[in-house]
C-alpha cells in the first residue's frame, strides 16, 4: 500500500507479509521525504484492542518497560484517574486518590481516561507488548525494534461499554503532542522523544504481529523472543509456546 502526501511532501509506502503456515504477519514501512533539508518526525503505530475481546478484569498488558510518565492534562468531558504528568514505574502508576493502579490490568470498577507513556527497555534490541485474554487463553501481541520504536503509549479508554478500547501504541514519541513539543522534551530518561528524517531520504521500520492459543495457567508473559526462525512467547510460570516465524526483524 502506498500513499503520497503532498502537504507533508512525503510518501508511506507499507508492506504486509505472511508465510505459509504461520500464525505472525510481518509489517515493513518505507517513509520517503521529497525535502531538501532534514526534519524531525513523529511515528506511532496506533496498536488498540477492543470488545468483544477487552473484557474488564480478564485482560492483561505486559511489556518490557522500564521508565513511564503520565500525561500532561489533556482538557476533556471526564477528568483522568492517574496523577497528571508524574513518573512512576512499570506497571504501577500514581492515582489521584493516594493509591496506585497496576496498568497491567483491565479495571472492573472504573470508567476513566488516561494515557502513560514508557520507555521500552534499553538492554533491548526487540521490545514486545501482549495482551492476553485470561479466559479464552488467547495472546494478541506485536515485536518490535526498540530503536525504531522506544516509547509504547498505554491509552486506557475504559468506558465500560462497547466504546472501551486499550491503546498499545509503540512510537518515537512519547505523547500525542506537537513536533514542536517533542523535540522540545528529547531526551527523557535518556531516550530520544522523536526522529530525523533526513534530506531526500526514506526511514524504513519493521515489526510483527501475532494471535495465538497459550496453556490455560499462562498470566504473565515475561518475554516474547524471535530467534533462529521461531518467536517464543514465555509465560511467568516458565511454560512457553513456539510459533514459526521465518524473517527477522
Amino acid at each position: 500500500m502506498q500513499s503520497v502526501l503532498p502537504l507533508a511532501q512525503e510518501t508511506l509506502t507499507r508492506t504486509i507479509e505472511a508465510a505459509d503456515g504461520e500464525s505472525v504477519i510481518y509489517v515493513t514501512s518505507r517513509l520517503e521525504s521529497a525535502l531538501t533539508v532534514d526534519r524531525p518526525v513523529s511515528w506511532a503505530e496506533h496498536a488498540t484492542i477492543g470488545p468483544p475481546f477487552l473484557e474488564p478484569g480478564k485482560v492483561v498488558v505486559d511489556m518490557p518497560a522500564t521508565n513511564c510518565r503520565v500525561r500532561p492534562y489533556k482538557p476533556g468531558p471526564i477528568p483522568g484517574h492517574l496523577v497528571y504528568d508524574h513518573d512512576f514505574k512499570w506497571p504501577l502508576a500514581p492515582t489521584n486518590n493516594g493509591g496506585q493502579a497496576d496498568l497491567r490490568l483491565v479495571p472492573t470498577d472504573h470508567n476513566w481516561p488516561d494515557l502513560a507513556s514508557c520507555q521500552m527497555d534499553p538492554s533491548r534490541r526487540l521490545a514486545f507488548v501482549t495482551a492476553l485474554h485470561l479466559e479464552k487463553h488467547l495472546v494478541y501481541g506485536y515485536v518490535f525494534r526498540r530503536e525504531d520504536y522506544p516509547w509504547l503509549m498505554s491509552w486506557m479508554n475504559y468506558t465500560g461499554d462497547r466504546h472501551a478500547a486499550r491503546g498499545m501504541e509503540f512510537s518515537s514519541q512519547p505523547f500525542d503532542i506537537s513536533h514542536r513539543e517533542t523535540v522540545a522534551m528529547s531526551p527523557l530518561f535518556g531516550a530520544p522523544t522523536f526522529r530525523w528524517l533526513p534530506a531526500k531520504s526514506t526511514l524504513e521500520t519493521r515489526f510483527l504481529m501475532f494471535y495465538t492459543k497459550v496453556p490455560d495457567d499462562f498470566t504473565r508473559i515475561d518475554d516474547v523472543t524471535l530467534d533462529a526462525g521461531r518467536l517464543t512467547i514465555l509465560d511467568h510460570s516458565g511454560k512457553r509456546v513456539v510459533l514459526a516465524a521465518s524473517r527477522r526483524l
